[in-house]
Order: structure tokens, then C-alpha cells, then sequence
């Protein structure tokens, strides 16, 4: 069975996001979610009915926002969030958000053909927090692969 790549990161905005210190993320969210979508490897990613995921709130603090998405490999993520367009955004965050004091990026496989939810999403990212990188939940500092995943649930 073919797997891919789920990955997903929260921030804590400086602002709610109809507020003036988020209007530049805000006019940029379009632009860089087709990117996405149009990006080598892209599959899937959680969107509500303005094209975006700002609406989701999976915890208590209304300031977090969520992204989550699918990717066919790390590569094809690496590639676009480190060397597209996406970058230039990446670089300018701590103008929209506060810097985060624990893991707020997580990455771990999915079954092809299967979408991850925001709280299955949560769920990896506690992990990830609680236990450190598995190949349960991980981050691009320790990289697993689909197989080490597999084995790794199946011995849980």
C-alpha cells in the first residue's frame, strides 16, 4: 500500500486575524495556498469555504490557527516550503506570530487515498510534544520513512 506524507504546524497569531498586524498574512494566504496546490507532490489540504483553514479552531486560544495538508513525499514538501515562493512568507513570520516554545510543526504517513482530520492532527502533534520524534510523529529535524512508521504502530 502507497503512503503519503501528512504534515501539520500551528501558530499563534499576534493578532485576531481581521486585525491590522495579520492584513499582510491575510492578503498573501491566497497566492501562497495556490501555490501550494499547484506545487510537485501536493495531494490534498484543509480548507474551509473562504480557500483557507483561519476558521479552524482545535484549541481554546482563538489566536491559533491551523495547516494542515498531504504531500506524495517530504521531498515534495521540503521543496515547497523551503524552496518556492512559500519561503519568502516563511522567513517574514514573527511579523504575524509569536514565536512558539514547543514542537508546533508534525509530520507523519497516511494511507494514499486517506485525509487526515485537525484532531487526528492534534493528536500526532501532542505526541510529538509528549515523546519526543518517532516515526509516529516527527518533524523535518528526524525524518522517518513510511516503513519505519508501519513497523513502529505495529509494535505500539
Amino acid at each position: 500500500m502507497e503512503h503519503h506524507l501528512a504534515q501539520v504546524n500551528i501558530a499563534k497569531m499576534l493578532g485576531p486575524i481581521d486585525t491590522p498586524v495579520m492584513a499582510d498574512f491575510v492578503a498573501n494566504l491566497d497566492r501562497i495556498n495556490a501555490l501550494a496546490e499547484s506545487s510537485p507532490g501536493f495531494v490534498w489540504r484543509l480548507k474551509d469555504e473562504g480557500n483557507n483553514a483561519t476558521s479552524f479552531k482545535v484549541y481554546d486560544d482563538a489566536l491559533i490557527i491551523i495547516n494542515l495538508s498531504v504531500w506524495k513525499t517530504i521531498d515534495d514538501l521540503v521543496a515547497y516550503v523551503y524552496r518556492s515562493d512559500h519561503a519568502a512568507i516563511f522567513r517574514r513570520r514573527e511579523e504575524w506570530f509569536e514565536k512558539m516554545t514547543r514542537p508546533h510543526t508534525t509530520l507523519w504517513y497516511v494511507p494514499s487515498g486517506v485525509v487526515p482530520s485537525p484532531k487526528e492532527a492534534v493528536e500526532r502533534l501532542d505526541h510529538l510534544q509528549a515523546h519526543g520524534e518517532t516515526p509516529y510523529a516527527f518533524s523535518f529535524k528526524r525524518k522517518f520513512t513510511a516503513t519505519e512508521a508501519l513497523d513502529f504502530q505495529a509494535n505500539r
